[in-house]
């Protein structure tokens, strides 16, 4: 997990190594009600549902990452009529699909229907899907769709792909897609925390998350000049943004609360937006301009705990500015109480509420 800091490499921003927060991020879910049930669609129906706008693609999954041989290989192997892996989706409240795991087989099979491979190069220009990554000797070798026999393009029309649906009916929410998301992640590299909610609670706010990442101040007060990739500085963000706005319904674990807050503002209004942007680049400016870069790494490494009670203060308390904050902040820093507050059982419902109290009296009262 991602605070482990030997995983750390030049790109991520290096997060202090705390093992409540370690705990929490491999924390088990809740429970919930979760029909599963299949569904055997021809490849035919597929592309219709994809025209159709049916489905839905998580923002961080729209890349197409497979190889060419790799999607000539898959048109291969419904032709030989050879097992191909199933496919997960997620109905979603207003009943649309949400491709899970399986998006690149999807594409795959769109992609050779519609006569063109991949994504559009610089130009908007895409590849000509032939199977010519195929065995030469291949009856299909160097064809597209277009150029298939009419038998052999309703075999291919009418192929079955197996899909697992899966709708959560208890609680009144979509939070178990994270969970359902982050099990069935199966590529080489497993995704981290916040690449695993940038897929499924992709949105405004998503966005609005990553593009504050980018922000100079921002890059100063973590001491990296550039996005983390990963999405840990993104999850900061969102984490200082969930404590301001729903503190009270505040439980552990905190990646479900961070999970559920963004579910929530998946879609908000631009005025909630415009307000998140505004009070971040105001919050992070004072941060920069009264305690200095690299502030929350009393240890050498960024300290979650240390800053989402300290940011939290600041952007609470933007009209307000005592002249000796900066003392303030280092007594804080050096007192026992805060300190273990900042460094044991982090996401503690008491902890929590303790060390923003603290800290926003010894700044800013």
């Amino acid at each position: 997990m991602w605070y482990r800091m030997g995983e750390a490499d030049r790109d991520s921003v290096q997060i202090e190594s705390i093992d409540s927060e370690i705990a929490d991020d491999e924390s088990t879910p809740v429970q919930f009600e979760i029909a599963t049930f299949p569904a055997d669609y021809t490849l035919e129906v597929l592309y219709q549902k994809w025209k159709n706008k049916d489905f839905e693609i998580p923002g961080f999954q729209r890349r197409f990452v497979w190889k060419k041989y790799q999607s000539s290989r898959l048109i291969e192997s419904f032709m030989m009529g050879l097992p191909v892996p199933q496919i997960f989706l997620y109905v979603t409240p207003e009943e649309k699909l949400l491709i899970v795991d399986g998006q690149q087989r999807v594409r795959s099979v769109c992609d050779f229907f519609e006569g063109y491979w991949g994504d559009p190069d610089a130009k908007g220009r895409r590849e000509i899907f032939r199977l010519n990554e195929i065995n030469e000797k291949s009856s299909f070798f160097n064809k597209t769709f277009a150029e298939f026999g009419e038998a052999d393009k309703r075999k291919l029309k009418n192929a079955l792909l197996r899909a697992i649906l899966v709708k959560q009916l208890d609680p009144k929410d979509d939070t178990s897609i994270y969970h359902v998301f982050e099990r069935l992640n199966t590529g080489g590299t497993l995704l981290k925390v916040q690449e695993v909610r940038n897929c499924v609670y992709w949105g405004k706010l998503n966005d609005l998350l990553n593009e504050l990442s980018k922000l100079p101040a921002w890059r100063k007060i973590l001491g990296k000049p550039t996005p983390d990739i990963h999405l840990k500085d993104a999850e900061l963000i969102l984490r200082y943004m969930a404590l301001y706005h729903i503190l009270p319904e505040y439980e552990k674990p905190m990646k479900d609360f961070l999970s559920k807050f963004m579910s929530r503002h998946r879609n908000p209004s631009e005025k909630f937006l415009e307000d998140e942007r505004h009070r971040f680049e105001k919050t992070c400016d004072t941060v920069l301009e009264t305690i200095g870069p690299r502030p929350f790494n009393p240890r050498g490494s960024l300290n979650t705990a240390v800053y989402d009670c300290v940011f939290l203060a600041f952007a609470r308390n933007q009209d307000r500015r005592p002249n000796n904050i900066e003392k303030r902040y280092h007594d804080l820093l050096v007192n026992a109480d805060f300190r273990a507050l900042t460094t044991a059982a982090t996401t503690d419902v008491d902890t929590v509420r303790k060390r923003i109290e603290m800290a926003e009296n010894a700044l800013f009262r």
